[in-house]
């Protein structure tokens, strides 16, 4: 199996990461004795934690390579040593302050992981994968047998010991082996690291492997909740919150990981069953610091409810398996809500015993059809099929364009779906009311905070990440609101306070509510509505910190916002879904030239598709004006055979004079028709440094008519020289094969920043464009270097501007090029003046004192008039656009 070099480098990263662990863990059960371990839990417990962070970077790593085996094997072994070293924390710091204490807590983490890493091992022999197998298993047996142990220590120890002694020797062999092969560049390979004779499936690049992680940590939350109900353990307890929150954590991670893989549904799954988690962890909790077992209120995990079910039918595009699976989840909020000390009834422990066997054939099913070639039946086609026949329901197609913001494109799926769950499920948890007792005893606080707070910040950065700031703001600000009001209101922090000095900070969220209000006036009806109502939602919170709240009005205006989020949430998940028909969310009620007027008429296209340069090439051909990526950073552009084009582009840009426009070619054979008018020194000296992002200034000369710029010549050099570029750039080469030679300018106001992303071009440039290809962040910020090869004919170059390229390299390229003209060889196509006795001293002794001539025509430039291009007029070169 062929691997690149960074891929081989993580893969011995996890392996001896791995190896290291096990290793620990080997010493510690040898030498250990029942009375006495070798290395105190505290200590044991931070190890644990090092080696599962090590591991976790090294698994994310991994699955962005679509090896799934191995990811899934490193984010489980994480997610094991990360519980059980946070457990060994609370046993060192007595918070687990006996044996039976510790046996409590542990065995259900434990049977969870010895399941999860059977069904990897499985999945590994069925896909001929020998060393994860052997690892999965080994680890699999040590899990068994520590469980053993921690009942017979005198049996359990040792065992656990040998086979943790297995993976250390192949481990580090594997590891060991891997890292020689990378650090000597493949020259050492040692015997058995790789496979030859097996080619691995490739993965697709929209399979989202990183799911296998978030239904291992369902496994891991179900077997501690069906514990107790199997009478493994006595009941839920503060020892499993280490479990419940690594499981929590860890989803948390997937739903990010999931909108990188540009998965929605999934995302917003591993979002909700987050906030499970975290809210299972914190009951515990507060039976351990209270001695009461919460109170769980029903209008929440009611709503909860509807939310998995909703979720559940539009996953049947991805097949029977994950609906049915999900179901599972809507059964559990309703036994949450049928019971009041839900999590610790034996009703919803029963749903939770029935998610521990799911999840194990999900887990089979979905990291088999995604390690191996062959594929167990999901029904992934019946809704796809079924629809097919139908005219009025017209599915989405499954691609990354689906997901590309309006402003280009994003390495993240749209948040929004998860965003305005979280608002219906924070909304209608703060419904319930209590009246006197410990705040804690009623279970609001994980659902506001976690749901409302955690997820909505999650939300916020996605939306960022998108380039949508008033979304982006939206959810971040709301997200520290819910956070802030839930553990003040919630959390016992609020007491008996009321008075101004707590009414300030709602106020101060309140003005802020009030700029983001006046923004969604400019994005859509919806969203005005939903921040308008919790502007609403502000003033309840307000009015009760000064204790004038009346009755029943928090209670109203909570309903109407978790209402109006449900439908921004089923019209989210719709639309994502269908292409048609789509919810509406409405029209601006303010619709301004900038952004909302541009929005049809200037697309904003990828640039990775070659459809999108030639839709791009179109526009320029009929004389539109397009911002583009470069080898730099983007620019703005105009076809030269369009010379209206080039005055529009040079006016948009509010050109200073002593800054011109530059000439771009995508090679020098587009120069092949004038080439008799360029000296044979240049044009080596251009084959030589093209393409590249080295500009040349040469004198300026009539072949530039052949481009046909016409009149708007005048904008593009000054009138003695001209800058003329061939980029590195794919995408600036294909568009300039479509249009022919283009002017260029950078895409930015003179006197403001270099413009680095497609966002930038339309932030700073407007309407005024006719097309921008996105590329996301630019390359480079370093602009190019710039040389002077107005003086070339003598022998001699100079620099503008030391850029990108550095002067030692263009001075390299040069000095092999005066090399080959040494002897007088000179391009025979090439005339010069006969009669002009400079030249021909010029080109004859080499001199670097002579006369200089026009690098463009067999016309002689006088010395005195050459002269008074003097430094000042060669600066404006210098200080010329990023473009150059």
């Amino acid at each position: 199996m062929r691997m690149t070099e960074s891929e081989s480098l993580h893969f011995s990263i996890g392996v001896l990461g791995i190896s290291g662990g096990s290793l620990l863990l080997l010493v510690n059960n040898y030498a250990s004795s029942p009375d006495e371990p070798l290395i105190t839990d505290t200590a044991l417990g931070v190890l644990l934690l090092i080696f599962a962070a090590l591991l976790a970077y090294s698994g994310v790593r991994r699955s962005q390579s679509h090896n799934v085996l191995f990811g899934s094997l490193c984010l489980t072994v994480s997610a094991l040593w990360c519980g059980s070293g946070l457990v060994h924390i609370l046993a060192g710091e007595n918070i687990i302050n006996s044996s039976r204490g510790l046996r409590d807590a542990m065995v259900p983490g434990l049977a969870a992981f010895t399941l999860a890493l059977l069904v990897i091992c499985i999945v590994a022999v069925l896909c001929h994968e020998v060393v994860l197998s052997f690892i999965a298993l080994s680890i699999c047996l040590a899990c068994a047998h520590q469980i053993v142990g921690l009942a017979d220590s005198a049996f359990g120890q040792a065992a656990t010991a040998v086979c943790y002694l297995m993976v250390c020797f192949v481990g580090a062999y594997f590891g060991s082996g891997r890292l020689l092969s990378y650090i000597t560049q493949r020259k050492i390979v040692l015997p058995g690291t790789f496979k030859k004779d097996s080619v691995k499936p490739m993965q697709s690049q929209e399979v989202n492997d990183i799911v296998t992680v978030g239904i291992i940590m369902n496994l891991l939350s179900a077997s501690v909740l069906a514990c107790p109900l199997l009478g493994v353990v006595p009941n839920l307890f503060s020892g499993h919150v280490p479990w419940l929150w690594t499981a929590g954590v860890f989803q948390l991670g997937v739903c990010v990981k999931s909108y990188r893989s540009m998965d929605t549904l999934a995302a917003t799954f591993y979002g909700f069953t987050s906030i499970l988690r975290f809210t299972e962890g914190y009951t515990a909790l507060v039976v351990h610091f209270t001695n009461q077992v919460p109170y769980s209120p029903v209008p929440f995990p009611v709503v909860f409810s509807v939310l998995f079910f909703i979720l559940a039918l539009f996953n049947l595009q991805g097949g029977f398996v994950n609906t049915i699976y999900q179901l599972f989840f809507v059964a559990y909020c309703i036994a949450i809500a049928s019971e009041p000390q839900s999590f610790f009834q034996r009703g919803t422990q029963g749903v939770q015993a029935a998610i521990f066997i799911a999840s194990a054939f999900v887990l089979f099913i979905t990291l088999y059809n995604m390690a191996s070639s062959n594929k167990i039946p999901t029904g992934a086609g019946f809704l796809k099929n079924l629809l097919a026949r139908s005219n009025r329901f017209v599915l989405q197609t499954n691609s990354k364009e689906l997901h590309a913001p309006y402003l280009g494109y994003s390495k993240y799926a749209d948040a929004e779906v998860l965003g305005h769950g979280c608002s219906v499920l924070a909304a209608f948890s703060i419904t319930a009311s209590f009246s006197s007792g410990n705040p804690l005893a009623i279970l609001i606080l994980p659902w506001a905070v976690v749901s409302g707070g955690v997820l909505h910040l999650i939300c916020g950065s996605v939306a960022f990440a998108r380039g949508k700031t008033l979304e982006s703001s939206t959810f971040i600000l709301y997200g520290i609101m819910w956070t802030v009001w839930g553990l003040t209101r919630f959390g016992g922090l609020y007491g008996d306070v009321r008075g101004l000095h707590l009414a300030v900070g709602i106020i101060s969220f309140m003005l802020f509510n009030v700029l983001v209000t006046a923004g969604a006036l400019f994005l859509n009806k919806a969203w005005f509505i939903y921040t308008f109502t919790f502007q609403l939602i502000l003033i309840s919170f307000l009015l009760d910190a000064v204790g004038a709240l009346p009755y029943g009005y928090d209670i109203g205006v909570t309903i109407i916002l978790g209402l109006v989020s449900f439908y921004m949430f089923l019209a989210s998940i719709f639309n994502c879904t269908f292409k048609s028909p789509q919810m509406p969310f409405g029209d601006p009620f303010i619709k301004l030239s900038g952004f909302g007027g541009g929005k049809d008429s200037c697309p904003h296209l990828p640039a990775r598709k070659s459809s999108s340069v030639q839709q791009i090439a179109e526009i320029m051909k009929n004389g539109g004006i397009c911002g583009m990526p470069t080898d730099t950073v983007y620019v703005l552009v105009a076809a030269c055979n369009r010379p209206q084009a080039v005055e529009k582009a040079y006016r948009v840009k509010k050109q200073a004079k002593e800054r011109p426009m530059s000439l771009w070619i995508s090679s020098i054979k587009q120069l092949e028709p004038v080439r008799e008018q360029i000296s044979p020194l240049l044009w080596d000296f251009m084959e030589a440094a093209w393409p590249s992002s080295i500009s040349l200034v040469i004198a300026r000369a009539p072949w530039m008519e052949f481009f046909g710029l016409g009149d708007s010549s005048k904008y593009i050099g000054t009138p003695q020289s001209i800058a003329i570029r061939n980029p590195d750039c794919t995408v600036a080469t294909h568009l300039i094969n479509a249009v022919g030679p283009i002017a260029v300018t950078s895409a930015n106001p003179t006197g403001e920043a270099d413009t680095t992303h497609h966002n930038q071009v339309y932030a700073k440039l407007g309407d005024k464009v006719d097309g921008v290809l996105c590329d996301g962040p630019s390359p480079e910020n370093i602009a190019s270097t710039v040389v002077d090869c107005t003086k070339i004919e003598s022998g001699q170059i100079g620099f503008f501007r030391v850029g990108l390229i550095p002067k030692s390299k263009v001075l390299q390229i040069f000095e092999e090029i005066q090399k080959k003209h040494t002897h007088g060889q000179m391009n025979a196509a090439f005339e010069t003046d006969i009669t002009d006795p400079h030249r021909h001293l010029a080109v004859s002794q080499k001199s670097l004192s002579v006369t200089q001539t026009d690098s463009g025509l067999g016309h002689m430039t006088p010395a005195d008039s050459q002269s008074s291009l003097d430094l000042s007029q060669h600066e404006r070169h210098e200080e010329e656009d990023e473009t150059l």
